[in-house]
């Protein structure tokens, strides 16, 4: 496929769409799922999780058949700066800020992340003005997701350290637009989460020592599993599908899924009950969505941070057909 054969941007949107919101409600998974492993090496765990997830994708890409892709000294860097903070950055920001400030705050300033995707995105294309309608709908997933989350509890260390998330959060997209187009979604999954397991394992080593992992229980190895599998392997594969559909602005509207998740699987799971502010905020998550995504995609502004494919990435409909 070259760039003048490459299918237009409106082919696979809805497609694209519901990529995105799956893979964000599998990712608002986490926190319950994280409770069975609570007692597990928090570093480790997150070290073994994309070990785990990395070895898998491997097995993916090697199943898609595709052709090899020799990796450029750009390519490298720009992997390497995914992993340590898109990754590994974001779990140690996260894992330090609620030791000095409360969850639901820190999941209020990460859930600011569709606003500067939004703005940041068209940007850093240099070809669009953010749209109006998506920066406005990103403001109202961000509102939908605070108040979904709540506010909490604030320290100006862990305020810091929230926003490191929020960064690595805003990188996890932003870096990947551009490796996208040679690398496809699997290979960038791949690569990210196999630099990012010996980067944790690293840090682990610096917090824990010689208990970073240990051979875990049943419902640790559970756990771990499914956060490997379906948290870390479906889900950045739908993600990054969707970004290289889509665009990072309009895909990362649907971060305001990952609340709404949060707050249903604790009711499935029997964890709780939401209260009025989770359901208004989730309604308002919902709206934003919605008023984002529907600028159309044929405008020049719509089609900020677009993937435009040389060649069918692994991870596509074309690599799965052929």
């Amino acid at each position: 496929m070259t760039i003048s054969d490459s299918p237009p941007v409106s082919a696979g949107i809805p497609r694209a769409m519901l990529g995105a919101a799956l893979g964000m409600a599998l990712v608002g998974m986490l926190p319950a799922v994280s409770k069975t492993i609570e007692g597990y090496p928090a570093l480790g765990g997150q070290a073994v999780r994309y070990a785990a997830a990395a070895a898998l994708l491997g097995l993916l890409v090697r199943r898609a058949g595709a052709p090899p892709v020799r990796l450029r000294a750009r390519d490298l860097v720009l992997l390497a700066a995914l992993a340590a903070t898109g990754l590994a950055g974001f779990n140690l920001c996260v894992l330090a800020a609620v030791r000095d400030t409360s969850p639901a705050t820190t999941g209020t300033v990460i859930g600011a992340s569709p606003v500067v995707l939004a703005v940041a995105a068209p940007l850093l294309a240099r070809r669009a003005r953010p749209a109006p309608a998506v920066v406005a709908g990103a403001v109202a997933v961000a509102a939908g997701a605070a108040l979904a989350t709540g506010f909490g509890d604030a320290t100006a260390r862990g305020l810091a350290f929230s926003a490191g998330a929020l960064a690595g959060e805003v990188c996890f997209s932003l870096l990947a637009v551009p490796l996208l187009p040679r690398l496809g979604p699997l290979r960038v999954s791949a690569y990210t989460a196999a630099l990012a397991a010996p980067m944790l394992l690293a840090a682990g080593v610096a917090v824990d020592g010689t208990g970073v992992v240990r051979v875990p229980s049943a419902e640790e190895l559970a756990g771990l599993l499914f956060l490997a599998v379906v948290i870390t392997t479906v889900a950045f594969v739908l993600w990054y599908g969707a970004v290289a559909r889509i665009g990072a602005d309009r895909a990362g509207l649907f971060t305001g899924v990952l609340p709404v998740s949060a707050v249903a699987t604790t009711v499935v799971c029997g964890l709780g009950t939401p209260g009025p502010a989770a359901l208004a905020g989730s309604a308002l998550v919902a709206a934003g969505v919605v008023a984002g995504v529907a600028v159309r995609p044929g405008r020049p502004e719509a089609r900020a941070g677009v993937v435009t494919c040389r060649a069918a990435p692994i991870g596509t409909r074309e690599d799965h057909d052929a």
